[in-house]
């Protein structure tokens, strides 16, 4: 059986930040800038707390069966809540979705570059 990548995307708003926290989140929002996203298994977060209170974590992983991205997603929101709870960040309507890529649709590109290997 092969192995299955998911994406698993879970967002939320801060939620009665103090102002020490919302100083601490500016000081450091550099190092979570949407141009540093990325979808690893730790997980990355990317906010903008001058724009809005909002964040969002973006997860990777794997499984053999396609019912394996619902413990995926499990698991990603409970990193989430986690990483927010250990720095005492308070949050609300956290939200996840998740992809698995093997059901992703091929852009042309890859479409193409398919056809070219089965030639």
């Amino acid at each position: 059986m092969s192995m299955r990548t998911f994406r698993v995307t879970v967002r939320g708003v801060f939620d009665g930040l103090t102002e020490d926290q919302r100083a601490a989140l500016l000081a450091d929002a550099a190092a979570h800038d949407v141009l540093c996203a990325a979808f690893t298994p730790e997980g990355t977060l990317t906010y903008d707390i001058a724009a809005r209170p909002a964040f969002v974590f973006r997860f990777s992983a794997t499984g053999e069966e396609e019912e394996d991205i619902l413990e995926a997603t499990e698991r990603a929101e409970a990193a989430a809540e986690a990483w927010l709870t250990e720095r005492g960040y308070g949050f609300k309507n956290l939200r996840s979705s998740a992809e698995d890529l093997s059901q992703a649709p091929l852009s042309k590109r890859q479409r193409r570059a398919a056809r070219s290997a089965e030639a």
